[in-house]
């Protein structure tokens, strides 16, 4: 049975759950690390991972610009870094305030990834989210050492990048729901074909959510807490972790530096996944204020 979880909150029993699902035996106490998977974890000899990595090489390669990748990667590095300086300032001023500048090296990212027609060929090369196609990404994911470090040079310490992998591994009925363009079976009740593919959607609707925070917290200031701020800096550094991902497997795929075809495949699934598990945490613990989240009325 999947173990749905969220990107805030995982435990022992999450990284536990997330080591059984890759066949690694965790330690009795408990303390999975991604070294520790990466030691023990195994590709699947039969997955198709590298022939859909040579595909999108293929199809895409020489259509990417290496020079503006290679500024939106240090862009999002910079915005990464003052993410704890934008939690500190607390309540945007207006509605167009910090978490608008966050957003904007990703909607660079998301234009130049459009023009070329990357959301297409992923969504022709890339299967739907299943169970095994999960645990694919997973695996992969894990012996992506160059990914590992680059989040490792992002800031991004061990807690939080197990979070990442687990937010992939651990939500599989979660991403499920979310079904690639060509796939929507007919007869629903919209027309599939204003239906935009699945990977863009994911990263539009993460710079949406994004740069909606401004006027969210600033509309709402008088129900925001301090826990409400504190979820939303940590799922926005988990999108733009995921953005981070997408964007380092995209900057790969225009140069050719490091990732095989089977690690590139992972690190555009998993980019693709944690932006979409991080967007709905977001909305539901953020956006979604209940009358036992939001702050006291002075007027009680």
């Amino acid at each position: 049975m999947n173990q749905s979880s969220t990107i805030t909150d995982t435990t022992i029993a999450d990284r536990r759950t997330l080591a059984t699902t890759l066949g690694v035996d965790a330690p009795k106490d408990g303390e999975v690390t991604w070294d520790l998977l990466a030691g023990q974890v195994e590709p699947q000899a039969e997955s198709t991972f590298g022939s859909r990595g040579e595909a999108i090489r293929t199809d895409l390669g020489e259509r990417l610009d290496p020079v503006l990748l290679g500024e939106v990667l240090a862009d999002l590095r910079t915005e990464i870094d003052r993410l704890p300086d934008v939690r500190d300032a607390g309540i945007p001023d207006g509605p167009e305030g910090p978490y608008t500048e966050v957003a904007e090296p990703g909607w660079h990212l998301y234009d130049h990834l459009l023009e070329v027609g990357l959301f297409e060929s992923l969504d022709e090369n890339l299967p739907r989210f299943t169970a095994e196609h999960i645990e694919s990404t997973a695996r992969e994911l894990v012996l992506a050492e160059p990914l590992s470090s680059a989040l490792d040079d992002v800031g991004f310490d061990e807690s939080e990048k197990l979070a990442l992998l687990s937010a992939v591994a651990n939500n599989t009925e979660r991403l499920a729901r979310w079904v690639p363009s060509n796939q929507i079976p007919e007869g629903v009740e919209f027309d599939t074909s204003n239906v935009p593919p699945l990977h863009r959607r994911a990263m539009g609707g993460t710079l949406l959510w994004i740069q909606g925070l401004d006027r969210h917290l600033w509309q709402y200031e008088v129900l925001i807490t301090d826990e409400i701020l504190d979820d939303a800096i940590r799922y926005v550094k988990a999108m733009l972790g995921g953005l981070f991902a997408s964007a380092t497997a995209v900057h790969d795929l225009a140069t050719d530096e490091a990732f095989t075809d089977e690690q590139l495949t992972a690190a555009l699934t998993a980019g693709t996944a944690v932006q979409i598990v991080a967007q709905e945490d977001l909305l539901h613990d953020v956006f979604y204020i209940t009358d036992d989240m939001r702050a006291p009325s002075e007027l009680r």
